[in-house]
């Protein structure tokens, strides 16, 4: 035994655990450090015999003091576990876990993004004579020991559309996909195409992807997380956290953190607490399924019996994921029996057909269970007894309606068209002959006369028969103010004081100028987009709460909903434009800045849902979002994966998703379920994107050009599909329902 090499390795472990637990003095820490140092003096003459000994029982006395502080570590200790540069690594779990692997996708710095690690993988079992090799694709974040060029794991949008890229490949060639967790979030950048944009199109594509999805959880950051962390079966490593968003960065926004300052500890460590966000609490609260014991202050490259018991609970899980959806109800109840009783069963992962339909409608059903526990349902129990009679009675008349009438009418209209276009195609030929016999005798039918009219003839302006002007009664409050209100361009494009009164009335807060869209309130939009006396709200006593108990949130939240006079962030209702009925759900920027938690998903997930049981289009209009509600930890967190799957569910059925943006949008929502939409409009001089400035300059160091979150920029590189004036909302909504819809065109 190397001596050196050995009391080297002890002060490592020792400088290890003091980076852990930060600057808290550890004094039974200080002491073993001061005693191995001075062990080369101590121990000069004695035999190598006795050193070895000495150094034996040093070994296991660290181990003892290691088991020690491991039950002693908070929240904060462990993500600074999960950021230690000797923290395995997605590079140590493909070469222990697995038995043999391919990269693909690039090799090291030589990639697209070389924080986005994707491996084409095998794990070979034996079962007496017989061994079975089993593909899977691995997708994950790789931080590297000490390797720069990854980033910290922190992808940008081209590393994610890597990823999608190659789990598309294993639902295609039909193997289960593994996913590796750990980012502290995405890079939050905006070039095409765009952070939020990526990580909405991987959330929507994930639900649909019919191949059994492994994810293991280490350092879930936020939306980066949400990127890849979608699955039918989600592991997490015992020290690992899963997190809105990092301690430091909610300490900065409780302690209101400006510039280059900094939080303080205490406040950190109080968010860090507060937030929910380790393996424990998150499996407590659903949003994972099992975690992965990590040997003492978490597991590092060369802690080898942690990589077997990976190996064993990943294998473990795609096998559960692939026989829950397999054989029929009662086999498939046995198998699992089987399973938990004989550790060394084999299970194809291959799966027909229907048992991968099942799959994706597992998948549906796990996601819309979670967070049930996470808001307030203050409705009454003869609201509740309305609404489910309600839905049952919407059910049954879609079901003949669609599901019988319409199908029965469509049968018919296809035969008469058939028909129809049979007898054009004989008497269009007599038509023909005819015509063409009358031009040799130089006579001119009514039809040509009618014809030579159209092309030759003065147009005449006609009356737009859509736009309704009507007295809504509403008077936005910033009309009667006694002022002159100045345009921002101004200066740059001449722009004339306008009368407040004038702006907010007459010229619906738009300056007549330039088309500045001054921000106006969200009743403004009811009052004036809908067919007067049309809107009607439902689930309005479903409310935003304090679920994880973050300190003095409940007040601020009693205070948002006495200000605004709503439960939520979210209001859901039932309107008419022009006579053609639609859901809506709309996110309140007056509501704590219309950040998204629990009830605001549930809302929003029940109005798709009657939208498709109405055969509804669904218009999602975001008065702003400043994000997930961080203070609702990962009950937030969960609403992109949650909210997008019910998006996708409408979508496949056929349903017109439309999202309208307004004022400032950010963040979450808008890297999930309003993000995914295929029809995406915003109001001019809005501004939308997946991180303000200040997160940017915060995270990255860069300076961003004031206009970099316009939504001309955001047009430019495709997230939207068009920049609307508020003057012309009402028209154009009522032009989209009449040009673009689903499969079914529920509205016609």
């Amino acid at each position: 035994m190397n001596i050196e090499k050995k009391l080297s390795a002890l002060s490592t472990r020792i400088q290890y655990t003091r980076d852990i637990f930060g600057n808290k003095p550890r004094p039974e820490l200080e002491a073993f450090a001061n005693e191995i140092a001075d062990f080369p003096e101590k121990y000069r003459d004695a035999g190598e015999d006795r050193a070895i000994r000495a150094i034996e029982s040093l070994d296991q006395r660290l181990s003892t003091l290691e088991t020690a502080m491991d039950a002693q570590l908070t929240a904060m200790d462990k993500v600074r576990i999960v950021r230690h540069p000797q923290r395995v690594c997605l590079k140590d779990i493909l070469e222990n876990v697995y038995d043999n692997y391919t990269e693909i996708g690039g090799q090291d710095e030589h990639s697209l993004d070389p924080g986005m690690l994707i491996a084409r993988a095998y794990i070979t079992r034996r079962k007496g004579k017989r061994i079975i090799n089993q593909p899977v694709m691995v997708v994950g974040q790789e931080k590297g020991h000490g390797q720069e060029f990854r980033n910290g794991g922190s992808i940008k949008p081209w590393g994610n559309s890597k990823a999608l890229k190659y789990m598309k490949v294993a639902a295609r060639e039909q193997i289960p996909i593994h996913t590796y967790v750990n980012t502290p979030g995405s890079y939050p950048i905006e070039d095409f195409p765009g952070a939020a944009q990526q990580i909405a199109e991987n959330i929507y594509e994930m639900a649909g992807l019919d191949v059994p999805i492994i994810a293991i959880f280490s350092e879930g950051g936020s939306g980066g997380a949400e990127a890849i962390g979608m699955a039918d079966k989600r592991l997490m490593l015992s020290h690992g956290y899963y997190s809105v968003i990092s301690p430091e960065g909610a300490a900065a926004i409780e302690g209101r953190i400006k510039g280059s300052e900094r939080a303080p500890a205490e406040l950190i460590e109080s968010c860090a607490l507060a937030q929910r966000i380790t393996a424990q609490d998150n499996l407590k609260n659903g949003y994972i399924d099992e975690i992965i014991q990590e040997p003492a202050l978490g597991a590092r490259a060369d802690h080898f019996d942690f990589y077997k018991q990976v190996r064993d609970q990943v294998v473990r899980a795609t096998d559960e994921v692939t026989l829950s959806v397999r054989s029929i109800r009662f086999l498939r109840k046995a198998a699992l029996r089987l399973f938990s009783k004989n550790a060394d069963i084999i299970v194809r992962w291959s799966l027909s057909e229907k048992a991968r339909e099942r799959l994706v409608n597992r998948r549906y059903r796990k996601y819309r269970r979670l967070a049930q526990n996470a808001y307030k349902d203050n409705r009454t129990v003869l609201d509740k007894l309305t609404a489910t009679s309600t839905g049952i009675v919407s059910s049954t008349a879609s079901l003949i309606q669609y599901g019988l009438i319409k199908p029965f009418k469509q049968g018919i209209a296809r035969v008469i068209e058939e028909t129809t276009d049979e007898i054009h195609v004989v008497t269009g030929k007599v038509d023909s002959l005819f015509r063409c016999t009358l031009k040799k005798f130089g006579v001119k039918s009514n039809c040509d006369r009618l014809k030579e009219m159209e092309l030759t003839g003065l147009s005449r302006a006609e009356e737009d028969k859509h736009v309704i002007e009507s007295d809504t009664g509403y008077v936005s409050p910033q009309a009667l103010a006694d002022r002159e209100v100045t345009c921002p361009h101004a200066d740059k494009r001449g722009c004339l004081d306008i009368w407040a009164r004038d702006l907010y009335t007459d010229f619906a807060g738009v300056c007549p100028n330039c088309g500045y869209n001054f921000p106006m309130e969200y009743q403004w939009y009811l009052h004036h987009i809908f067919d007067k006396d049309s809107v009607r709200e439902f689930n309005r006593d479903i409310a935003s709460g304090n679920p994880t108990g973050f300190p003095n949130f409940e007040q601020r939240v009693a205070a948002a909903k006495e200000k605004t006079g709503l439960q939520s962030s979210c209001l859901t209702f039932n309107a008419s434009l022009e006579g053609i009925r639609l859901t809506c759900a709309t996110l309140v920027a007056n509501f704590r800045g219309g950040s998204v938690g629990a009830a605001e998903g549930e809302k929003f997930i029940r109005a798709l849902e009657l939208a498709q049981t109405k055969h509804q289009p669904f218009l999602a209009y975001v008065h702003g979002t400043a994000g997930i509600r961080i203070q609702e930890g990962v009950n937030g967190l969960i609403q992109m994966p949650r909210c997008t799957m019910a998006v996708r569910r409408y979508i496949e059925e056929g349903g017109l998703y439309i999202v309208l943006y307004d004022t400032n949008s950010y963040a979450g929502p808008v890297a999930s379920f309003l993000g995914c939409s295929p029809y995406q409009y915003a109001v001019r001089s809005s501004r939308l994107g997946f991180a303000g400035p200040g997160v940017i300059k915060e995270t990255t160091g860069l300076e961003i050009p004031p206009d970099y979150h316009n939504c001309f920029k955001a047009l430019s590189r495709g997230h939207i599909q068009g920049v609307w004036s508020r003057k012309d909302i009402r028209k154009n909504l009522h032009h989209a329902l009449l040009t673009i819809g689903g499969r079914n065109l529920y509205y016609r």
